[in-house]
């Protein structure tokens, strides 16, 4: 049976109209809200069978916050690891950013949407730091703002799961 992730997205409200200002500083007329789509545990469950299904992969990585619920279901369908990246150093306890063991694992990164690339870019440094073996990063939606080219430019792979410009004809 083959999934039809973009039709999820639709089905559950991951998109929103209105006046929005996206986490790259850009304005935007819509917003993708994989976040609150996601709640929903039949799309996150078809994201996560989907990706352990079309990937190989030692270990699963997802930045915090969206990236880890959908880091977790792609763990529970593979039945390998995940590992959570911080979006900043805390002070206490064990400073790492990288919560879980990645060192000489292939991992693969999940974003839930990209637009410019910077937070991808961002969870691939900070797992090289951790000694993972990574240059491709899964997103629910690409924004088709550049990330691809973006991160292309750092040897690293973008695979949409779905892209906007396919959701807005919907």
């Amino acid at each position: 049976m083959v999934i039809d992730i973009s039709s999820l997205l639709i089905q559950y409200h991951a998109i929103e109209f209105g006046d929005f200002t996206l986490a790259s500083g850009q304005k935007s007329s819509y917003y993708v809200d994989i976040k609150h789509a996601m709640t929903n545990p039949v799309l996150l469950a078809a994201i996560g069978r989907v990706v352990s299904e079309r990937f190989e992969f030692d270990l699963i990585a997802g930045v915090a916050v969206g990236g880890v619920p959908l880091a977790v279901a792609v763990s529970l369908a593979s039945g390998k690891p995940y590992a959570i990246i911080r979006a900043t150093e805390k002070d206490h306890g064990k400073a790492a950013r990288v919560i879980g063991d990645v060192a000489g694992r292939r991992v693969l990164l999940i974003e839930d949407v990209t637009t410019s690339g910077g937070s991808a870019l961002y969870g691939v440094e900070e797992l090289r730091r951790a000694g993972g073996v990574i240059d491709r990063v899964v997103t629910v939606v690409d924004r088709e703002q550049g990330a691809a080219s973006f991160l292309a430019g750092h040897g690293i792979e973008l695979f949409p799961l779905a892209w906007v410009s396919n959701l807005l004809k919907k």
